[in-house]
């Protein structure tokens, strides 16, 4: 997830939307199987791999204060292109810069609602701002590692003698050669991810400038913060009063750490770090922050999102005679996609509400609402 702020208002930007959801989607390609503008040689693949976001700088996609407001500075040490398989190298090598399918948007938004006046203005939010919020991830590449990994630990699972009620519980021994390569190539994966992201908010910008006629100055997009979820990280937490290193897993999760925690850019680090939590297309989204209780309680960790009500195959039935963008149209959401069947499937009503799953986390004391977003346009793979 990645949240850009701008010093533009919604009724700066609504006049344009159309142009500017249309600009979009033909700039930043999405959907199953889309290709990107970049042709990646081995070389080059192999170097944003071991550098995510970073390499994206260097090639001069946005700039290196972007990599202060990303999780993990926007790579993470110690991935090894040499584990990855040539199948994985090929279908991430033109897929750099895409937003891919399913769940994955691309939204510009407005800041609805503040609920923490100073937390929104440390992140340079302000009421009626128009906000774009980005979500994908390391798209056939990612893909294709884990592919090759349940294989792996299949077979090591057996090896060590471990009991699997259902094989996608895959695993090894932490310490295990298998586990050890899967963590190199995890990371691997990451960072093609926040490469992916740096690219993509790079040529977001540049849209928005093209659309609005707009100087960088003017526009003032620059990032809130980039943070991962589905993902394996090795971190510091108390078990049983006592200090351990543990490989947290967050899969539908997101990290949700305290004021004061090391990993957090100065910026944030009297604030907590900021979350960024996903709706549905036709609802919203929200900004909160991490607290000292989710450190306690959950690993530092807070809900990705709402969760499915229905699954595909159900939301694509209830959608049948419907035209879903019509509907989104009419809700004053201009919506893009590279297909009916996307919009289907990601209809709001194939989703729990997210208002109330977020009121259950800032009630829980997980993490703190700090604003609630609402789309304008949508692009949709």
């Amino acid at each position: 997830m990645r949240l850009l702020r701008s010093n533009l208002s919604r009724e700066e930007v609504l006049p344009r939307m159309r142009d500017l959801v249309e600009v979009l989607y033909a700039e930043i390609p999405s959907g199953v199987g889309s290709k990107g503008k970049l042709r990646l040689t081995r070389q080059d693949e192999e170097r944003l791999l071991r550098k995510g976001a970073r390499w994206a700088v260097e090639e001069g996609y946005g700039d290196a204060e972007d990599l202060e407001r990303t999780e993990s500075g926007g790579a993470i040490e110690g991935a090894d292109p040499s584990l990855i398989s040539d199948r994985a190298f090929e279908r991430g090598r033109a897929q750099q810069g895409t937003l891919g399918s399913g769940n994955h948007f691309l939204e510009i938004q407005y800041v609805a609602e503040i609920y923490d006046e100073a937390a929104a203005a440390a992140m340079g939010l302000f009421p009626g701002q128009m906000t774009v919020m980005i979500h994908t991830g390391s798209r056939g590449f990612g893909h294709q590692v884990c592919t090759d990994y349940i294989e792996v630990m299949e077979r090591a699972a057996r090896r060590y003698g471990i009991s699997l009620p259902d094989k996608e519980l895959a695993c090894a021994p932490i310490n295990s050669p298998e586990a050890q390569d899967y963590l190199a190539a995890m990371k691997a994966a990451a960072n093609y991810a926040w490469a992916n992201r740096q690219c993509i908010m790079h040529w977001t910008r540049e849209a928005l400038m093209k659309v609005l006629r707009t100087s960088p100055k003017e526009l003032g997009l620059t990032l809130v913060y980039d943070v991962a979820h589905n993902i394996a990280k090795i971190e510091e937490h108390a078990v049983n009063g006592r200090k351990q290193r543990l490989v947290v897993h967050r899969k539908g999760a997101t990290r949700a750490f305290p004021p004061g925690h090391p990993e957090l850019p100065g910026f944030y680090r009297d604030l907590g770090q900021p979350v960024l939590i996903p709706g549905d297309m036709g609802r919203a989204s929200f900004v909160l922050v991490g607290t000292e209780q989710a450190m306690e309680e959950t690993f530092g960790s807070t809900c990705h999102g709402a969760g499915r009500v229905m699954s595909r195959h159900q939301a694509i039935k209830k959608a049948k005679g419907r035209a879903i963008w019509r509907e989104m149209e009419d809700a004053g959401i201009l919506v893009r996609s590279a297909g009916k069947r996307t919009l289907a499937e990601e209809m709001s009503e194939a989703y729990k509400d997210i208002s109330n799953v977020v009121d259950v986390v800032h009630r829980a004391g997980i993490s703190k609402k700090v604003a609630k977003l609402r789309p304008m346009g949508v692009v949709k793979g």
